[in-house]
């Protein structure tokens, strides 16, 4: 592993951190007449770098509770997959430290 699992881990950690703040400010914004969610948008960076993150507003007023939810938990579990690969990273250089030394 490199520096570069790192950085695409850190990305997805940051993208997912982004999709969880737009689906609470959807979810609090529930009842609020008019309004349009905030919607993220992920794509791949070339060279393996990690993700982009955009933000958009849907076009039609309107936030889905359960919609919300699901994308909360998915966000959620890319989270902690995310974190699973920089604690994996860590692990894996800290005992290559140890074989080395």
């Amino acid at each position: 592993m490199s520096s570069i699992s790192m950085s695409t881990a850190l990305s997805g950690v940051s993208a997912a951190n982004e999709r969880l703040r737009a689906s609470a400010h959807n979810v609090a914004n529930l009842s609020t007449a008019g309004y349009r969610r905030e919607q993220v948008a992920l794509s791949s960076l070339p060279a393996e770098s990690g993700v982009q993150v955009s933000r958009s507003t849907a076009t039609q007023p309107g936030v889905s509770a359960e919609r919300e939810m699901i994308e909360q938990r998915s966000a959620t579990y890319s989270y902690v997959a995310n974190l699973r690969v920089l604690e994996t990273q860590i692990k894996t250089t800290g005992a290559l430290l140890d074989i080395q030394a």
